[in-house]
């Protein structure tokens, strides 16, 4: 079942790729066709690797791991050693070395803390026993912080993980152990989140000889459960006691074989479990994979490289002390420094500050908050500014009893308090002045290699900021002067004395509202609807209607009136029964009449008015 041989030759060919980012001590930049192990912890993820080389050479223990991304090649060959980029020319024939030298070079750059970092090692093994063949085991899926690991530990894997399963040249290899339900599984959500369809997931289910006895993976590994287009293979890994007692992985494997040929639900698909089979699945299908994003990895490649031949001529002839290319340097630098002044003004920049405020932002705060903060800062003593007017009217008047309030007496108190503008205002202009010289100090820190130019740089625009500064302040200070020199009465602003007087009414007026004025029982005297007499009814007379009731639990209305325009009036006790009455008169100063024309409303209030 393996491989087109032609085909197979490409893998080596990524792996140089592969090396090639790796050396550089980069991340893998490149959308390289690979294969990536995701899982969770204890999953089995390790145990499937040392199947498929036959030997005991991955770290284990407990907690994470694998820490970093172990791009581990596999190479047919006649002989069986060990080689890791970082140490070419050193072959380990002891794979017991081997995960030392693993575990060594993920300390040397995660540290002892139990971090991880996306920057991979990269081991080739050649053995006789596999095929060529090209995984990387990723870090396995964890939920709690434990020891001294990073609180957000979880969020660190699931990032590094995405950022290899992503790509869509990137085959997926799932694991899930068969003794936990298969709609948990670590390893297929997060290949989902990815690759909905499936296309990209092969599934690999471990522990099958764990699972409880009268239950089977049958209809998982028949792709009825949770289907996948590439299918699930199964494998039995050596159990933590045939690890301990370093049981032989041949002798392993061998007993996989005869656990799929003896059990009554997987003997019918023997011949398509177990880890060789698997192996031999994993290469034919990264071939393949490589022979369909051959074209598009090549149109790529042939792009960077047309770019990076670009450069290289550009710098072909390079001369450090070419005065051209210093200039050319120098204007670069200077033209970002324009962008970025200006993307931090305007707020468009890439880098958005999440702790404060700065640039543009900071001084709309100026022009908003602290400009109109200042104002209301200014000192206002009502008794203080009566005072004033006071003495000026009088000093205007002198000798003579004025008649009217002076209009210079008004001007001279309006004048003191338009001058207490120049201060905030000025003080604006400092503040908004402070904060374009951190933006210019900020958005020079690219020039840090050349201290000179940075400070030439920060000098000239800054001395330019000042120039501004004295105009700005000359152009407020002279708005000021205009104000002071003509106060212009006529503007919609000036209320004047007539429109204070009415704005002092009407706030009265609302205080006012339609508030109860009396309370009472009331006879009314030669009402229309009463045929004549008199009767006693209880009335409330508010700022806007009258009302008479049945009683006084106000339920039964008989009536209502508005009193707008209309004035309430004592009538001198004795008129009627002796007793306290009113009337109402309308503005001509008449009886309120009646469509019949009987008097509508003058009637005597009971003893106990409220």
């Amino acid at each position: 079942m393996a491989g087109n041989v032609g085909m197979e030759q490409l893998i080596p060919i990524v792996n140089r790729l592969q090396d090639a980012f790796a050396s550089l001590g980069l991340p893998l930049s490149l959308d390289l066709p690979q294969i990536a192990v995701v899982g969770s912890q204890s999953a089995g993820k390790s145990s499937v690797l040392e199947n498929f080389v036959g030997r005991d050479f991955l770290p284990r223990g407990s907690g994470i791991v694998t820490r970093r991304p172990l791009v581990l090649q596999l190479i047919n060959s006649n002989t069986e050693y060990a080689e890791f980029l970082h140490k070419k020319g050193s072959c380990f024939t002891d794979f017991a070395e081997v995960r030392k030298e693993i575990e060594a070079e993920t300390d040397r750059v995660t540290g002892h803390n139990k971090g991880i970092s996306n920057i991979p090692i990269n081991l080739r093994v050649y053995s006789p026993h596999v095929l060529n063949l090209t995984l990387i085991d990723l870090p396995g899926m964890t939920r709690v912080a434990i020891g001294d690991q990073p609180q957000d530990i979880e969020m660190q894997i699931r990032a590094m993980l995405l950022e290899f399963i992503t790509k869509d040249s990137c085959l997926i290899l799932a694991v899930s152990p068969a003794n936990t339900d298969l709609a948990n599984s670590d390893a297929l959500k997060i290949a989902k989140e990815v690759d909905p369809q499936g296309l990209r997931t092969i599934g690999v289910i471990t522990k099958l000889d764990l699972m409880d006895k009268g239950t089977d993976a049958r209809e998982i590994l028949e792709n009825k459960t949770l289907p996948l287009r590439r299918g699930y293979v199964g494998v039995v890994n050596r159990s933590q006691q045939d690890i301990d007692g370093r049981k032989d992985i041949r002798a392993a494997l061998a007993g996989e074989r005869k656990f799929f040929l003896s059990h009554p639900s997987y003997r019918h698909m023997a011949d398509r479990m177990g880890t060789p089979y698997l192996q031999r699945v994993l290469n034919q299908q990264l071939t393949n994979h490589i022979r369909d994003v051959l074209p598009t990895l090549r149109n790529k490649l042939q792009s960077q490289l047309l770019s990076m031949e670009k450069d290289v001529q550009e710098f072909k002839n390079y001369r450090p002390d070419d005065p051209s290319r210093k200039t050319k340097a120098m204007m670069q630098m200077i033209q970002q420094f324009n962008v970025d002044f200006d993307k931090s003004i305007e707020g468009s920049g890439t880098e958005i500050n999440t702790r404060e405020l700065s640039g543009g932002a900071k001084i709309n705060r100026i022009f908003h908050e602290r400009f109109p903060f200042e104002l209301v800062k200014i000192e206002f003593d009502e008794r203080e500014l009566r005072k004033e007017i006071s003495i000026a009217i009088r000093n205007i008047h002198a000798i003579r009893t004025g008649l009217f309030t002076p209009d210079k007496a008004f001007e001279a108190i309006v004048k003191e308090y338009i001058k207490k503008l120049k201060q905030p205002s000025l003080k604006a202009v400092d503040m908004v002045v402070t904060e374009l010289t951190n933006v210019v100090h900020k958005c020079t820190e690219k020039m840090s290699r050349y201290p000179r130019l940075r400070d030439e740089t920060e000098s000239i625009v800054n001395n330019r900021i000042r120039e501004r500064e004295m105009v700005a302040k000359d152009q407020l200070l002279m708005h000021v002067e205009f104000e002071l020199a003509y106060i212009n009465t006529n503007h919609e602003d000036f209320i004047g004395f007539a429109n204070a007087h009415n704005k002092a009414e009407n706030k009265e007026r609302k205080k006012v509202g339609n508030q109860v004025i009396r309370k009472g029982y009331l006879t009314l005297h030669n009402i229309s609807f009463m045929k004549g007499g008199s009767k006693d009814f209880w009335f409330v007379l508010t700022a806007e209607s009258i009302s008479w009731y049945k009683d006084e639990e106000e339920k039964d209305k008989k009536f209502m009136l508005s009193v707008e325009n209309l004035r309430v009036r004592d009538v001198e006790a004795g008129i009627l029964n002796k007793r306290p009455t009113f009337a109402l008169y309308s503005s001509e100063n008449r009886y309120l009449q009646a469509a019949n024309g009987n008097k509508f409303f003058h009637g005597s209030l009971s003893a106990n008015p409220t």
